[in-house]
């Protein structure tokens, strides 16, 4: 039985339809129509129309929500009764504009191959690819978002993505700042900041999936026990944020940062007149979720507004993200923090509910989806500057690549296809060595270094520092002197032309090398077996030129009647030994710190190679390059 401004709507149906078949509405006169801005690459903000029920349709209730033709437009139109005269629908129209704008004609696999298939190869190089579904209660939103699921699990199991991951999942619930594990009896958990400042859900339990059915029997597991209510328009709409973390383990490279990828339900919003019946409790909820929501719409539009600024090169303090203020962004903070470098990519989708009763509704979140849209200004051209990467076009950044990638060379058209300099920053570590291993000779050690050396180049040219081999010569003998400090924050010999001479002819005090542990050395040997790397060590001194009290780690004397000052080179054993620091591995990856008082003594046939270092003031590590 329709209420009374639904059979004002019947009433006045014909009128309405006369109304919107004469409407004509305004050019589009913005600066993003006109070419001058463009809308944040990382983050897509669509919406799905659907289509009108059989009830609405039967009742003679029309459709309210209108695509322009060939835009992402959509016109809403609300019928209202003028002071005097007919209904009319001028004054109270309004337009909305996306990213991406699906019909009523539109089908899920459409939507999934637009806007959420690009996020599974993403996620799978070790990116974080985030998709957000939401909607008044009865817009499809459980319709989209369960079948989109579904697709999800397919391509992620179906053996199409090149390498092999390690599938966990966990899927939780924050209802207000409260948050369930629902994939363990909807045990509560906690959500807490480490002591690195990294968002954790404590308590949570992962479960590894090998195949899409058992992926698929754990979230609808989860949805079984997702908290619901029944409404005017949904007896069992979601009251909750459910959140879906599919962690994607890369076991070929391990010290890389997993591959994360989020399928996030938000609760239904309601219209006006779904509330009437609302208690005390039911309103507190509904505060709670249009809060998380707000907070949400912030944190989206600040994170898009850092990348811009980071994509243009700006160095200016970035836009305040406000994550802490919901456990929903708290919990994704990795996503928002514009302090975190991890790559992340985001789709929205906006479900819309179609019909002219509930136009307030679907007039909301047409509005909460564009308010997510940040439009930038289309960026102009740099002017190329060999030591700025995010000057570089894809030509310009393949010959960097063939010019400083080492020995073999990577090749430049596996690594960067398309990508220009920014682009190729973006991308994720394990995607980024995925793509230089493709060349034959390359090992990992070597994918690293390269991937280090751009980024050092790149902070380097943002901070304003000249590299020292920019500076050598341009201010006489004080820019000399000025451009061999800079070169000492590097393990390589300062010196000009030491380059054509062998290594083993040139070994000094700083110089790193990579070396293979004797029998003497078991402990040495038993730690870099199980960090899965090699052993380096930073040369102090020939054996010769300690004095007889110096002792190596294990407390054996380095130097047994020897004389302090001997000269290099010395005899031990017969064969030529240095006293050396060893290097041990960081947190960060390919970055090390040396143990100082952790002194062994190495002998010439044990050292493989010389192995360059870098110095990074920021995190008082050491990083290889090439």
């Amino acid at each position: 039985m329709a209420t009374i401004s639904e059979q004002f709507l019947v009433d006045h149906a014909e009128r309405y339809h006369r109304l919107v078949a004469q409407f004509r509405p305004s050019p589009l006169d913005t600066k993003a129509a006109r070419g001058a801005s463009v809308a944040s690459p990382e983050i897509i903000v669509c919406s799905r129309v659907r289509p009108m029920l059989a009830d609405e349709m039967s009742q003679g209730i029309p459709a309210g929500v209108h695509i322009r033709r060939a835009t992402n437009t959509a016109d809403v139109h609300e019928l209202r009764q003028a002071v005097r005269g007919l209904p009319m629908i001028t004054v109270s129209s309004s337009n909305y504009t996306v990213d991406k704008l699906f019909g009523p004609d539109a089908t899920t696999v459409e939507i999934y191959d637009s806007v959420v298939k690009p996020l599974i190869p993403w996620a799978w190089g070790g990116g974080i690819g985030t998709l957000f579904a939401y909607g008044q209660t009865g817009s499809g939103k459980t319709f989209t978002v369960s079948d989109l699921e579904r697709r999800v699990a397919e391509d992620l199991m179906n053996g199409s993505l090149e390498g092999a991951r390690k599938t966990y999942i966990s899927i939780i619930e924050l209802s207000g700042q409260t948050a369930f594990d629902l994939l363990n009896s909807r045990k509560q958990i906690s959500i807490l900041e480490d002591s690195f400042g990294n968002t954790q859900m404590a308590g949570v339990h992962e479960h590894q999936v090998s195949d899409k059915d058992t992926l698929l029997g754990y979230i609808e597991a989860a949805a079984s026990l997702r908290q619901t209510a029944s409404t005017l328009k949904n007896d069992t709409s979601s009251r909750s944020h459910a959140v879906c973390r599919i962690r994607l383990e890369n076991p070929q490279i391990p010290s890389a940062e997993d591959g994360v990828l989020y399928l996030i339900d938000l609760a239904g919003s309601e219209a006006a007149r779904d509330k009437v019946s609302h208690d005390a409790a039911r309103m507190k909820e509904a505060r709670e979720i249009n809060t998380s929501l707000s907070v949400l719409k912030d944190c989206i539009r600040g994170r898009a507004l850092a990348d811009a600024d980071s994509m243009a090169g700006k160095t200016t303090k970035p836009a305040y993200v406000p994550f802490r203020r919901s456990t929903l962004t708290k919990t994704l903070k990795h996503i928002f923090d514009p302090a975190s470098a991890r790559s992340c990519k985001t789709v929205v989708i906006a479900c819309v509910n179609p019909c002219l009763a509930d136009v307030g509704a679907s007039k909301n979140t047409l509005r909460f989806a564009e308010l997510l849209r940040v439009v930038v200004p289309k960026p102009k051209p740099a002017a190329y500057d060999p030591a700025v990467p995010i000057t570089w076009d894809n030509a310009q950044l393949r010959a960097w690549i063939g010019n400083n990638s080492g020995t073999p060379p990577i090749h430049a058209a596996a690594l960067a296809p398309t990508e220009t300099g920014p682009q190729l920053l973006r991308l994720p570590l394990p995607e980024f060595l995925a793509r230089s291993l493709q060349t034959p000779g390359v090992t990992a050690a070597q994918a690293q270094a390269i991937q280090t050396k751009l980024w050092a180049l790149h902070i380097d040219s943002q901070r304003g520092q000249a590299r020292a081999t920019d500076t050598i010569g341009r201010d006489g003998a004080g820019g000399t002197a000025v451009a061999r400090m800079a070169r000492l924050d590097c393990s390589a010999d300062p010196e000009d032309g030491v380059a054509r001479v062998p290594w083993r002819e040139r070994i000094r005090p700083g110089m790193v090398v990579g070396w293979v542990p004797g029998p003497e050395h078991a402990s040495v040997a038993a730690a870099a077996a199980a960090g899965g790397g090699k052993c380096y060590a930073v040369v102090l001194c020939p054996v010769g030129a300690v004095g007889p009290r110096v002792r190596d780690v294990r407390g054996a004397v380095v130097n047994p009647g020897g004389v302090a000052g001997a000269e290099p080179g010395v005899e031990r054993e017969g064969r030529e030994a240095y006293l050396c620091a060893m290097m041990t591995p960081a947190m960060a990856p390919m970055s090390f710190a040396v143990s100082l008082w952790r002194q062994e003594v190495v002998r010439m046939e044990q050292m493989e190679a010389e192995v360059l270092m870098e110095w990074d003031e920021a995190t008082r590590y050491y990083y290889m390059v090439i």
